[in-house]
């Protein structure tokens, strides 16, 4: 058929994604592997993921997936293949280890059993990264570290236990990773001094940036605020995704202790949250609740006044969350309370949907909070800059694209080689 070839650039293809977290883990880099590998399967590739048992972002394993060592599923047209790892409830530099380790050896010791025309790794994990490089190098193929973390840079700047030693050893592991890259992919140009600090020639770093992966809100936002018990007329602070460390999330417990006029609102999970818990005990102006499920997600932070991105003053070049395209589409405010330069500030001067603040500053936040919420038409018109940056810059089809002339770069590469 005349139109076969046109979609499926990828027809006759295996490829092989690594990637420690996948469907149907909702945040994270998960939503990303998974809509890559299956836009891949669309494409007429014969598609394999290598990938752990979700656990993201609660840290805990899923209840069907407890007690399984192995497994192998098939999603969306992609065979998934999974290995049971160590999960932490709790983070240290130690159990991090743990966990990479179990990952590394559960990955290379049962890969799957076939022979991939190339193979992509998402950065983190480290091991997926590792494990990415050996599967490589074993079957002759091109090889390509997508870096969404850096995870040595993530150590030294979160302020985990023992961060200091397990730095040396994380940029160890992405130094072997990136090196054995046939090209490499960052989400955001700020991971490229970093990446070329560890070797990597700047001609072989490709910009890849993640993409909007949820859909606009759709809901009446009153009937969403009703529901939730939010009331008319009591400014909603939202914070959507991880409860870890770098996010230094306590600098919205503490805006909540100094302003019991606005409803401060922490959705989502992660190994911090006994600790917020605790420090947030006997404000009635802060709720915690689960995270929301694909069909309500961005109704609930359409429903909120004001969106709140944060990370400890020390994070400044590890990592873009991925929260932020989320929080685009949504159409509300940002106020982000990060540090001045970092991927994340650059990202959200560059939508022009938000505001930057000190990080770690309560009363920071609490002043923009307020700035928004005295002047909501200039909030409003400040949250409609966001879905307008997602059409222009973040829609799916366009980060997937970039995603294809990647990996159609290196297979073009692979073939000239074999005909030399």
């Amino acid at each position: 058929m005349p139109g076969t070839e046109h979609h499926e650039p990828f027809g006759g293809r295996r490829l092989l994604v690594v990637s420690t977290n996948y469907a149907p883990e909702l945040t994270g880099i998960g939503p990303y592997a998974a809509q890559l590998a299956e836009h891949w399967a669309r494409s007429g590739a014969d598609t394999h993921v290598l990938t752990g048992m979700p656990h993201y972002p609660s840290w805990r394993t899923e209840a069907a997936y407890r007690g399984v060592w192995r497994t192998e599923e098939q999603r969306s047209g992609v065979t998934v293949h999974r290995r049971r790892h160590y999960v932490p409830p709790r983070q240290s530099a130690l159990r991090r280890a743990a966990f990479e380790a179990s990952v590394l050896a559960h990955g290379l010791a049962a890969p799957p059993a076939l022979r991939p025309d190339a193979v992509i790794a998402q950065l983190p994990s480290l091991a997926g990264g590792v494990i990415g490089a050996r599967l490589a190098r074993r079957h002759g193929v091109p090889y390509i570290p997508v870096v969404q973390d850096l995870m040595g840079a993530a150590a030294a700047q979160s302020g985990i236990r023992g961060g200091g030693r397990a730095a040396a050893v994380a940029s160890r592991a992405e130094r072997y990773a990136l090196a054995a890259a046939t090209l490499v992919g960052v989400i955001h140009e700020s991971f490229v001094p970093r990446v070329t600090a560890y070797g990597v020639d700047p001609d072989r770093i490709r910009l890849v940036p993640n993409w909007s992966h949820v859909k606009p809100p759709s809901a009446d936002r009153a009937a969403t605020r009703a529901r939730l018990g939010w009331r008319e007329g009591t400014p909603v602070v939202l914070h959507s995704g991880n409860m870890g460390l770098k996010q230094g999330l306590e600098v919205l417990v503490d805006a909540a202790r100094l302003a019991p006029e606005v409803r401060v609102v922490l959705m989502g999970d992660g190994n911090q949250r006994d600790a917020l818990l605790a420090r947030a005990s006997g404000l009635p102006n802060l709720d915690f609740l689960p995270p929301a499920g694909p069909d309500e997600f961005t109704d609930v932070l359409a429903a909120a006044d004001v969106l709140a991105v944060t990370q400890r003053a020390s994070v400044l070049d590890m990592s873009v969350p991925s929260k932020l395209t989320s929080y685009f589409v949504s159409g509300r405010p940002v106020v982000a309370s990060v540090a001045d330069g970092g991927g994340t500030a650059q990202e959200v001067q560059r939508s022009g949907a938000g505001l930057l603040v000190a990080p770690e500053d309560p009363a920071a936040v609490l002043a923009a909070v307020r700035k928004l919420v005295e002047e909501p038409a200039a909030a409003d018109q400040l949250g409609a800059h966001g879905p307008r940056y997602v059409a222009r810059h973040l829609s799916r089809e366009a980060g997937l694209a970039r995603f294809d002339a990647l990996l159609t770069e290196v297979l073009q590469d692979a073939e000239g080689t074999h005909r030399r």
